[in-house]
């Protein structure tokens, strides 16, 4: 069975509800171990969602349609 992919704000919410759990500190030492580590690679995927998102803003179509970095004119 195919896992559906989450999306960013999916993953972003699922994030938050895990450090609020913790947060509450009622959650046994085993299972705050787990939530933590599941909230550290949420945390990493979202992480490079942006810096994606990030780069992708920096970049502009060309007529041509390649892909050229976006660079500010520089002030004198």
């Amino acid at each position: 069975m195919e896992k559906k992919q989450e999306t960013f704000e999916e993953k972003l919410t699922k994030l938050d509800e895990i450090v609020k759990k913790l947060e509450r500190g009622d959650v046994p030492l085993d299972d705050a171990v787990k939530e933590f580590n599941e909230a550290m690679e949420l945390a990493k995927e979202c992480d490079q969602k942006l810096k994606n998102a990030e780069e992708s803003l920096h970049k502009l179509i060309k007529e041509d349609g390649s892909m050229e970095d976006f660079k500010e004119p520089e002030e004198n």
